[in-house]
C-alpha cells in the first residue's frame, strides 16, 4: 500500500465537543476540500468527555481529501485559569496579581501538559507552568 501524499497540516483550537462547520473549522478546512461535517462529527465524538475546555487539534489533510487528526492537551493558560477560578488573566501581569494557585495544582497541570511540553521531566514542566502563571498575573503558593 502506497503512502498518501500530505496536502496540508491545519492546526486549530476548538471547544471540546462543540465543533461546527462555522468558523474557525469551516474557514480552515474548506479551502482544502475536506468534508467538514465528517471532521466535526469525529472531533465531537473524540472530545465529548472533555466538554467545557478548549482542545487544540492538528489535522493532516491528504491529497485525496481524506484526513486524520491528533488531539493535543488544552492550552496551559486555560488550565491555569480554571484552577484559579478566573475568567481572564491580569491586564498588567507584572504589576497586579489577580489570583493564585497551589503547588499541587501546578503539579496537576504539569502532568496534564507533559506529553505536549518541551520538557524532560515533571520538574521542568512545573517550571514552565509556573512561568506561564507568572506571565498571567497569577501567584503560585
Amino acid at each position: 500500500m502506497a503512502k498518501k501524499k500530505v496536502l496540508a497540516v491545519v492546526k486549530i483550537q476548538i471547544p471540546a465537543g462543540q465543533a461546527t462547520p462555522a468558523p474557525p473549522v469551516g474557514t480552515a478546512l474548506g479551502p482544502h476540500g475536506v468534508a467538514i461535517m465528517d471532521f466535526c462529527k469525529a472531533y465531537n465524538a473524540a472530545t465529548e468527555a472533555q466538554r467545557g475546555t478548549i482542545v487544540p487539534v492538528d489535522i493532516t489533510v491528504f491529497e485525496d481529501r481524506s484526513f486524520t487528526f491528533v488531539l493535543k492537551t488544552p492550552p496551559t493558560p486555560v488550565l491555569i485559569r480554571q484552577a484559579a477560578g478566573l475568567d481572564k488573566a491580569a491586564v498588567n501581569p507584572g504589576k497586579e496579581v489577580v489570583g493564585s494557585i497551589t503547588d499541587a495544582q501546578v503539579t496537576e497541570i504539569a502532568n496534564i501538559k507533559l506529553p505536549d511540553l518541551n520538557a524532560n521531566d515533571l520538574a521542568a514542566a512545573k517550571l514552565q507552568v509556573v512561568g506561564t502563571a507568572r506571565s498571567m498575573g497569577i501567584q503560585v503558593k
